[in-house]
């Protein structure tokens, strides 16, 4: 596909300085509130104007509380640059709040600020945080964008120190994945910096400023894939070591000694996963001259994607297990439950045991009490000398004991046992994959996360696909007996197929697969029991039609007929 872009990022082939900093403050506030002593340059620099004429008109006169379409109340600006200001607004109308790039409609970069929004709205790729609005009116172009107050920028992550290795693997997938289908759509970002990415409150990372953000400054690149894929590698190398990885300071981040070149991010600081650290420098182009295993550059972000998918997947950290805390009896328990609280320091009298029954009804009580007692230890001894005697003249039957311990060790044996997943890979019969980067989140043993299908207009039954799934890897040759799965939407309705194939991948056509078992069911959670349990090493999980559900902003999910995999057990 030929790359078209609206904008460049400022990296070090694409400036006038040698790294990815020279424009590191001017970046634009797409939808975090932040620091406006970082974000905003110099008073020398707002009132400076550009020779590429950009600087023709002055900016807008605007104030807090100006309304644009009477609708968009200004409330706070948080960037003033180069002939266009960016705020913080509310929307009146949904009561939300929002952000707000504005210029003058005579802007030299006017009609390329409003094409890229507009082709970044028609993305609707929920990864990105949305064009909701792109405006010409009253001699004034604004763009209007979701405003995310419970996401926090890579920058701020930073702050503190380097991302663990989970995470920093997490943000590298979720954004090369998010990038290459941006580029299969011919938009590129260009300006993607630690600004730039989110990291959302339930855990999932978001991309602000698609083509947007370099659009307004007016910035271009021949290479938009090979610019979009070094950015991804600085990020990750800046996740794994708090390092920019070029000679200047950077995004509140130390750059690297001058004179000793791009250094992979293991020589910089100790403990940096090796797997990691070389996908970093595959991802900044550098030839793999500082990979150990030499591997090719990766000049795109989907040869970024297919380059992770091929890295043995790292598991979430186990979590802190926190001892409860010791049990308290309550007052009640205490049997202080209606007595006064004593006074400090006064002495309490204990109380004197109850009398011995005395009177002359005590006594009658007693001598009952103790006939009682009498009686019926006799009778007992009785009936247990009876029940002796009765099986003593019974002829034992030596087989019986042993029949019953066989059965036992028969029902012990029939119990079906957990069958450990070594490895996944989605399966793709027609069209493109779903989510390739997420099928190991379908057995690291955490049901809040998982692997999701696209959202169709059409269903329950799949039309345009034959069906969507996951071949899983048993590591060897298993005999398997079920498969249970844990799903996220529920409702009528979704069909699961389970078959025996020979290789991990789409290699093998469905036609020539040993179908095992099939299960319809309309709640959140499916077992397929296989009537003749076979051995095989590769299982395909396979779905072939899907519930209808609502938008799932936490799952990054479109209204339609969809389904997502949290959990998949196989039992022999």
């Amino acid at each position: 596909m030929a790359e078209r872009s609206t904008a460049a990022v400022d990296v070090a082939d694409n400036s006038d300085e040698t790294s990815l900093t020279a424009q590191a403050d001017q970046s634009t506030a797409d939808g975090v509130a932040k620091n406006r002593e970082r974000d905003t340059d110099s008073d020398e620099a707002q009132e400076s104007t550009r020779t590429d004429g950009s600087g023709k008109t002055s900016p807008p006169e605007l104030h807090s509380g100006h309304k644009l379409a009477r609708r968009y109340r200004l409330e706070e600006c948080v960037t003033r640059l180069d002939g266009f200001s960016s705020w913080r607004a509310v929307d009146e109308k949904l009561r939300r709040a929002v952000g707000v790039h504005i210029l003058p409609a005579d802007h030299s970069r006017a009609r390329s600020v409003l094409a890229a929004a507009r082709s970044s709205a028609l993305l609707g790729d929920p990864r990105f945080v949305q064009v909701l609005d792109a405006v010409e009116e009253n001699d004034l172009v604004y763009v209007v964008h979701e405003w995310l107050p419970d996401a926090t920028e890579l920058t701020t992550l930073l702050a503190s120190g380097p991302l663990e290795p989970y995470d920093a693997y997490q943000m590298v997938s979720q954004v090369s994945a998010a990038m290459a289908a941006a580029h299969r759509e011919g938009l590129a970002h260009l300006r993607l910096n630690p600004n730039a990415v989110l990291r959302a409150s339930t855990g999932q990372w978001r991309i602000r400023g698609l083509a947007v953000n370099a659009a307004l400054r007016g910035v271009s690149s021949d290479t938009p894939q090979r610019t979009d894929t070094e950015a991804i590698g600085a990020l990750l190398y800046a996740a794994l070591t708090q390092r920019w990885p070029y000679e200047s300071d950077a995004y509140g981040l130390s750059g690297l000694p001058k004179d000793i070149g791009l250094i992979a991010p293991d020589q910089v600081r100790a403990g940096v996963h090796r797997g990691l650290s070389e996908l970093s420098m595959r991802a900044l182009v550098n030839d793999g001259a500082t990979a150990s295993r030499h591997e090719s550059p990766c000049t795109t972000p989907e040869e970024l994607v297919k380059a992770i998918g091929e890295m043995p997947r790292i598991r979430p950290p186990e979590p802190a297990f926190t001892a409860p805390p010791e049990y308290q009896r309550t007052t009640y328990q205490q049997g202080t439950y209606g007595r006064q609280t004593p006074r400090p320091g006064a002495t309490q009298p204990v109380p004197s045991p109850p009398p011995p029954l005395q009177s002359r009804t005590g006594k009658a009580l007693k001598w009952a009490v103790s006939a009682l007692l009498i009686a019926a230890l006799g009778l007992g001894s009785w009936q247990l000398a009876d029940a002796l005697m009765d099986q003593g003249g019974k002829t034992d039957d030596p087989n019986k004991t042993q029949n019953t311990e066989d059965n036992d060790k028969n029902a012990k044996s029939e119990a079906p046992k957990p069958i450990a997943i070594k490895d996944a890979e989605e399966y793709v019969a027609k069209g493109d994959a779903q989510h390739p980067a997420d099928v190991d989140k379908t057995y690291d043993g955490n049901t809040s996360t998982g692997w999701r299908t696209s959202s169709y207009l059409d269903g329950p039954k799949m039309v345009i696909k034959p069906g969507v799934g996951i071949v899983y890897d048993l590591g060897s040759e298993r005999e398997v007996s079920t498969a249970t799965l844990s799903l996220r939407y529920g409702g009528p309705h979704t069909t699961i197929e389970l078959y025996a194939t020979d290789s991990l991948g789409s290699s093998t056509p469905l036609s020539s697969m040993e179908k095992l078992g099939t299960v319809t069911t309309s709640s959140t959670s499916a077992k397929v029991t296989v009537d003749k349990p076979v051995k095989s090493r590769y299982l395909l999980v396979w779905l072939t039609a899907l519930p209808y559900s609502g938008d799932d902003p936490a799952n990054y999910s479109n209204p339609g007929y969809k389904q997502a995999i949290t959990e998949v057990k196989f039992a022999g």
